[in-house]
């Protein structure tokens, strides 16, 4: 993990926008930073792994840390269309964007591809609408090869 998305500097982004490092908020973004590989964890994923460490947090307490850590753009909140809100850490480039996102519709495996071919398009839509585009974000739906393979036999 880059020195970048460190706690220090986690704790310098709540500072600047009048917010406190709390212990359970450092409990809860130290997740995201031990477990990098482990993208799009629900509320009660973290509650689940605090709880494995024997930590105290209750899990309306993660709710609302997990919504407050997101609305200040530290994690990235993401939805994949069955009604669980899932975040990680915003490791973004502001300047580039996010990666996409295959979802299996029977086992709900996600998949992240950070192939972008839509940077033209975006280019031609932004020009004729005069609508100035942060960020697109994309998600397929449909069956990961080993539901696929399961589903023909």
């Amino acid at each position: 993990m880059s020195e970048q998305f460190s706690i220090d500097y986690l704790k310098k982004i709540l500072q600047e926008k009048d917010y406190k490092m709390t212990g359970q908020r450092k409990e809860i973004l130290q997740i995201f930073l031990d477990q990098p590989s482990q993208h799009h964890l629900s509320a009660e994923d973290v509650h689940l792994i605090l709880r494995n460490k024997k930590s105290e947090i209750g899990l309306a307490t993660v709710y609302r840390s997990l919504e407050l850590l997101a609305s200040l753009g530290i994690l990235l909140k993401i939805d994949f269309g069955d009604g669980c809100s899932r975040y990680e850490l915003n490791t973004t480039d502001p300047d580039s964007h996010c990666h996409h996102h295959l979802i299996c519709l029977k086992c709900r495996k996600v998949i992240e591809f950070d192939e972008d071919k839509l940077d033209e398009l975006e280019h031609t839509i932004a020009e004729r609408s005069g609508f100035k585009i942060i960020n697109h974000e994309v998600k397929f739906f449909g069956y990961c090869k080993e539901c696929r393979e399961s589903m023909d036999n």
